[in-house]
């Protein structure tokens, strides 16, 4: 992986990390932005309900204008999924796919969203061994036989991760797609890997006791996890120390200026809580992406 330094970096495609990067990158530092924009709520849904949107207005197309100004002003944009953030010799550290990003301040505008597989047992067994996090969970299955079902980065990063913990470690995929070092990883670690393959039920009483495959095979296992898209950023947030609401822990919590509990950690968007609309998410980003570069040059400085 290739190491660089960034001023600010924002995880997020969507309405408050594009925001936040206009604002960042006319500071005149440096600024990248990673995620994939198909992958905000709002690239498949229609507004009609912002400032200045005449009718109805494709999401995807708002996206696609707001990504154009980003690359304007001069920000970078790399559609990957970040996989791991972490502090590192005054920095936070920021690993994607394919490359290390040391950056001086990061937004996390990701979202809340975590898809469900949406098959019989997935709600009733939730919490009692279907989960949504490895980096949450992972320490409850030590020993035990468990699933990660997914396509993507958060799947195979989430099954080599179990294999720390777990004593088998299957990984249910239709087809992996991710970039060639962690398919080399997973090629050369011990998951076993189901492919062309998915899950059509979730077997138990009162705790995971298998899956039901589309080949109406059933692979016993004890926990299922669920990783369909990127790393969530409650994830992300909690491996940082980030302080979740007290009450639902569904949200970062955030004060006047976007910042969280860490400093040079900053949230906007719905993953800084409700309500989930664009015009919020946008203003938070504004602010977040400001604040965000007034550290970082604040950080530099000291430094010089």
């Amino acid at each position: 992986m290739s190491e660089e330094i960034m001023d600010v970096v924002i995880i997020g495609a969507g309405p408050a990390g594009l925001q936040a990067a206009v604002h960042a990158v006319r500071k005149k530092i440096s600024v990248m932005v990673l995620g994939r924009a198909e992958n905000s709520s709002i690239h498949a849904a229609h507004v009609e309900n912002y400032l200045g949107v005449e009718g109805v207005v494709d999401g995807s197309e708002l996206l696609r204008i707001g990504l154009t100004q980003v690359k304007k002003f001069g920000a970078e944009i790399l559609a990957e999924d970040v996989l791991q953030i972490e502090e590192a010799q005054g920095f936070f550290r920021v690993k994607t796919e394919s490359r290390v990003i040391d950056a001086r301040a990061v937004v996390i505008a990701m979202g809340t969203a975590r898809k469900k597989l949406k098959v019989k047992g997935e709600k009733e067994l939730t919490g009692r061994g279907v989960s949504y996090c490895v980096d949450c969970d992972a320490n409850f299955f030590r020993n035990a036989k468990v699933a990660v079902v997914g396509d993507g980065s958060a799947a195979v990063d989430g099954a080599l991760t179990l294999t720390g913990y777990a004593s088998e470690v299957y990984l249910v995929s239709r087809k992996v797609d991710v970039s060639g070092e962690l398919a080399e990883k997973l090629a050369a670690g011990k998951v076993k890997v189901l492919e062309n393959t998915w899950v059509k039920e979730i077997n138990g009483d009162n705790a995971v006791t298998g899956l039901l495959l589309e080949d109406d095979t059933v692979l016993e296992v004890e926990g299922v996890f669920v990783e369909l898209g990127s790393k969530g950023a409650m994830e992300l947030a909690v491996n940082l120390g980030v302080t979740l609401d007290s009450e639902t822990f569904t949200h970062i919590e955030t004060d006047g200026k976007q910042a969280t509990n860490i400093a040079g950690i900053y949230a906007a968007g719905d993953i800084a809580g409700y309500p989930y609309q664009m015009a919020k998410a946008v203003g938070e980003g504004c602010v977040a992406g400001m604040e965000a570069a007034k550290y970082a040059r604040q950080q530099k400085s000291a430094k010089a």
